[in-house]
């Protein structure tokens, strides 16, 4: 598919920087949403509780990226770093389609981050996720040379 003349991707330093406040946002997100699972559950270190934790804050982040990107396609920091989560053809995200996002983007963090790695060597500086999804990350700012 051949891109808009007026489209640009953020750059690499740009996604970094939105990823690292992401990071920070997520944290908060997760103490805040564990304290109730915690209360219900108990002593969540070990066992079966472990995993259904970890399950849980998969869960609670996944809800976060998916109502984000189909409402407005911006995450709180994406916004910040004005970076868009668009269709292919420049339109709004599906939710099926930030469900796979998100899930594309999961198994390029267990695969060691290959699938953050691709955007190296992406011609668009785009994920592999994106790519899988067929979604992209647009630059919502002016262009730089």
């Amino acid at each position: 598919m051949k891109v808009p003349d007026d489209w640009h991707s953020p750059g690499l330093a740009r996604r970094f920087a939105c990823a690292i406040y992401e990071l920070l946002i997520l944290a908060a997100l997760v103490l805040v949403a564990g304290f109730p699972f915690l209360a219900f559950i108990g002593d969540a270190t070990s066992g079966w509780r472990r995993h259904l934790m970890q399950a849980f804050v998969l869960a609670v982040v996944g809800a976060y990226f998916v109502w984000f990107w189909t409402h407005g396609g911006q995450t709180l920091a994406m916004k910040t770093w004005r970076i868009r989560l668009e269709s292919l053809e420049g339109g709004p995200v599906t939710r099926p389609t930030a469900i796979r996002r998100y899930l594309f983007a999961l198994a390029g963090i267990a695969a060691l981050g290959v699938g953050f790695l691709w955007a190296f060597l992406d011609r668009d500086r785009q994920f592999l996720h994106d790519r899988l999804a067929r979604t992209r990350l647009s630059a919502s700012g002016p262009a730089r040379p």
